[in-house]
């Protein structure tokens, strides 16, 4: 698939068969990863993959801090629950790591946020659909410590499967909308 075929048709799928995902294409995704840009090259990423009960299981986990009824996380249930739902219903979950190192926080986490769009990427062109969950930070600490890596920061994970829909692409803003001036200049075309 041409490059610009595959961000066009980029998507955020949430509903997979139950099509296992090939070990050859798992292998495809963590090189893309593997092989993306990072400040000063330092790759703080790293990925576990997740299937079965250690999927289903660490859904669960995110979802603990909704289990009792507190002010301040009950305006975000529904959307951990969905993103939960979500990861059950996927064949795998990339769970996606960075070092902990505080001095490193914003361009670490940029570097790590361009590999998980090389891997929603490179699912496209593998004919797999991809959703990045953020969601998964809710209950971070608990869930590192299920994986036994709780000297890693979780950052994000990634629900990976054959795509069970096809959805349109919701709006995007215009060019017109996103690009910003310095103040007193004029537009720049």
């Amino acid at each position: 698939m041409e490059f610009n075929e595959v961000i066009q048709n980029r998507r955020s799928i949430r509903h997979f068969t139950s099509q296992e995902v090939e070990s050859d294409k798992i292998n495809q995704l963590i090189d893309c990863a593997r092989l993306c840009q990072s400040a000063k090259n330092r790759q703080p990423w790293y990925f576990m993959i997740l299937k079965g009960q250690e999927k289903d299981k660490t859904a669960d986990i995110m979802m603990e801090p909704f289990s009792e009824e507190t002010k301040e996380m009950m305006g975000y249930i529904n959307t951990v629950k969905y993103s939960a739902d979500t990861i059950k219903r996927a064949p795998i979950l990339i769970v996606v790591f960075q070092e902990n190192e505080e001095e490193w926080l914003a361009p670490d986490l940029l570097s790590v946020g361009a590999t998980i769009e090389h891997i929603c990427l490179e699912c496209v062109n593998l004919g797999l659909g991809s959703v990045w969950i953020g969601d998964i930070c809710f209950n971070e600490r608990a869930v590192s410590k299920y994986l036994g890596h709780e000297h890693f920061h979780i950052v994000s994970a990634i629900a990976i499967g054959d795509p069970a829909e096809s959805p349109k692409q919701r709006p995007r803003k215009t060019r017109e909308e996103i690009l910003i001036h310095k103040k007193g200049s004029g537009s720049v075309n």
